[in-house]
């Protein structure tokens, strides 16, 4: 395989000029706007293929190098952020604590990190409204056209800023712990996945687990500052 070159991999990327998002949380009955900056966002959800080349291993269950990598952690996406960070001699954006329960990130460093749960659904709806972006199956892979396993990324017509794959094949991990007092170190996934029906795709959607929860339909998207996109 060919050696993994920084602008190959940026080229991936699409910049986002950020904006407001509107977020809601149906448990807490809560709606809230956030602003955001710039930002960018890669096109697909990280590859078997780019996660091997910067682990030498591949965790995922349906094997391919073209399909998203899964039964990934949390804590295995932001790891795998610093590594790639560091791979190509960038500032890592994390700063992990020895025994992993503590994650602080640094917002001046110019490495490859997570999305944050409102930047997600920002780049997911696409400059729309409505929470699809298309016909489903045109868009997604999910339990009716997937064939009970991921598919390889980029199959699916993107939204309207480029993106792929940001509904069904896997949902995503977003850097956001989802309500501390009660969920303790729960983190956001968004998207949904290819065993899930057409009301679990939704850009609107989330779900939150352990940050050690894994699974063959969860994996993840690297985001970068905008800013920083072409260091």
């Amino acid at each position: 395989m060919a050696p993994l070159d920084l602008d190959n991999v940026l080229a991936d990327f699409v910049g986002l000029e950020g904006g407001r998002v509107d977020l809601r949380d149906d448990r807490l009955q809560a709606k809230w706007q956030v602003e955001l900056k710039p930002f960018c966002l890669s096109k697909y959800p990280v590859t078997q293929a780019l996660y091997h080349q910067i682990t030498g291993h591949n965790p995922a269950k349906f094997t391919g190098a073209g399909r998203p990598v899964e039964h990934v952690s949390w804590y295995d996406a932001v790891q795998f952020c610093n590594q790639i960070s560091s791979h190509f001699h960038l500032a890592p954006v994390y700063q992990i604590g020895a025994n992993r329960d503590h994650v602080v990130a640094d917002a001046g460093a110019n490495g490859f990190r997570l999305p944050t749960d409102a930047e997600w659904q920002f780049a997911a709806l696409g400059g729309q409204t409505a929470p699809l972006y298309g016909p489903i199956e045109e868009i997604a892979w999910f339990k009716q056209n997937s064939g009970g396993s991921t598919q390889p990324v980029g199959q699916k017509i993107a939204n309207a800023y480029g993106l792929h794959d940001m509904l069904g094949n896997v949902w995503e991990w977003c850097f956001d712990v989802y309500d501390p007092e009660v969920y303790g170190s729960y983190r956001f996934f968004r998207g949904g996945g290819w065993n899930d029906p057409e009301r679990g795709c939704l850009a609107t959607n989330r779900r939150r687990s352990l940050p050690t929860y894994d699974i063959d339909d969860l994996g993840f998207r690297l985001a970068r500052n905008k800013r920083q996109e072409k260091d």
